[in-house]
């Protein structure tokens, strides 16, 4: 690039823009409509407020942002992007410099762009599982013998959270449940809690999307995973969720149940046991 690049921390007043460069890399399949104005708002709201969130300038407009949040397990790098025309150029490195920490856990979701794969590797992090994005209808779901679900308050769903994994996470929680349309929840199993999370509207288009599922400790979590899927969707039926490599519930979702591999990435870590593969988690915000 001819102009100098400057890093910066991210503003409110920088949203729209950060918009912009995420939409540029909007590859949905044919029919797919894309993103709603402002539909990540919130989620960018939520990164402002918890997280730290960088933007690169060049010639005064933004053409990339970095973001990371703490998840008390470790620093997500939660999103990186780079306006295609300015890739290859150093930016998304410089971004993610100044929003992670170099002495500290550290995990991402990757995408298969090898750049990327490059970076993330020199930053000590290590390529562990695929994560697929699965799409179905879930009528094909069946009810479980023996396992229930029943809607909750955010704060039971946070302190499940904490009982289970030692991490208070109730101010996401608390943001989660400003999600139009978002539904927490808790799956028992012989009257105890086996599993807690939360499903919500898709940013675009129809049915719904189960972004949170946190099993119990020692806990098989199929049953709770089919269940809060099936239970997750609206009239239409149509249900999504990002389920790990090592989650037994992918093999039947797919085999069984018809669900579709609609996209995927990979996990990435310093440590592998930073994250439980049994669990859904929000890419952004796991």
């Amino acid at each position: 690039m001819t102009e100098p690049v400057v890093i910066r921390p991210a503003t409110e007043a920088d949203l729209e823009s950060i918009e912009a460069v995420l939409r540029a890399h909007d590859d949905a399949p044919p029919g797919v409509p894309p993103f709603p104005d402002g539909a990540y708002h919130s989620y960018l709201r939520h990164l402002l407020a918890r997280g730290t969130v960088s933007v690169a300038m060049a010639g005064g407009a933004i053409i990339g942002f970095g973001a990371s949040i703490d998840t008390l397990r470790a620093v997500h790098l939660a999103d990186l992007f780079v306006l295609p025309h300015a890739m290859g150029e150093g930016i998304g490195r410089r971004l993610v410099e100044s929003v992670f920490p170099t002495s500290t856990p550290r995990t991402t979701f990757a995408s298969d762009d090898p750049r990327a794969m490059h970076l993330y590797v020199g930053l000590g992090m290590t390529p562990l599982w695929p994560n697929f994005y699965l799409d179905g209808l879930a009528r094909t779901l069946p009810e479980v013998d023996g396992v229930e679900l029943a809607s909750a308050e955010w704060a039971e769903v946070a302190a499940l959270e904490l009982q289970w994994t030692g991490h208070d996470r109730s101010e996401d929680y608390r943001v989660w449940a400003e999600r139009p349309g978002n539904r927490f929840f808790v799956v028992r199993a012989g009257g105890l809690p086996v599993a807690a999370g939360d499903s919500r509207r898709r940013l675009r288009g129809t049915g719904r999307w189960l972004p949170r599922l946190i099993p119990a400790p020692e806990t098989d979590p199929v049953p709770a995973t089919l269940l809060a899927m099936r239970h997750a969707a609206d009239e239409d039926g149509v249900v999504g969720a990002c389920v790990m490599g090592p989650n037994p519930a992918l093999r039947p979702l797919i085999v069984d149940y018809g669900f579709r591999i609609v996209d995927r990435d990979t996990f990435m870590a310093t440590d592998p046991s930073l994250l439980d593969p049994r669990g859904i988690y929000d890419t952004g915000i796991p």
